[in-house]
């Protein structure tokens, strides 16, 4: 994960102009040695939700932060273990129709419907989302960034 936010950081980085902080991440699902993407097909999120039923993974997190003009770099890896609960066929079958498992790491969204699948995290919410939200401040502090809270709670 660390290699590809690197990679996305630098493409970004080497198009842009003038003062600027570039973030980077790329989140990935692990299941034992098993490392899953986001699933192409239909089959394969069911094998993913079927493999992740009843069982913990990590939800692991690479982050590339590289300031602009003077390239000065940070980087990181957060990871989250996941519990998900054993799965149904039916509740599988009803979670691919409704089309949210495609495009997510490991094929869920812990902040949609799939979040009901989740009986308990141990780590960084944000991070099964998508972004280590605590993490990527502190980066950013180091890098210079000390913007307050926004009116609408933004950073």
């Amino acid at each position: 994960m660390q290699r590809l936010a690197d990679a996305k950081a630098e493409l970004v980085a080497a198009r842009s102009v003038g003062p600027a902080i570039v973030v980077a991440a790329d989140t990935a699902v692990r299941i034992g040695t098993q490392i899953l993407g986001k699933p192409r097909t239909t089959e394969d999120a069911r094998q993913m939700l079927q493999s992740l039923s009843g069982m913990t993974h990590s939800v692991i997190t690479g982050v590339a932060l590289i300031r602009l003009p003077d390239v000065e770099r940070r980087s990181f890896v957060e990871a989250t273990q996941v519990h998900f609960s054993a799965l149904t066929a039916e509740e599988i079958e009803e979670y691919l129709a409704s089309g949210e498992p495609f495009d997510k790491a490991g094929g869920y969204a812990i902040q949609g419907r799939g979040g009901r699948f989740i009986s308990r995290i141990e780590g960084c919410y944000f991070n099964v989302v998508g972004l280590p939200l605590a993490r990527l401040a502190r980066a950013l502090a180091e890098l210079g960034y000390h913007a307050g809270m926004t009116e609408d709670g933004g950073l």
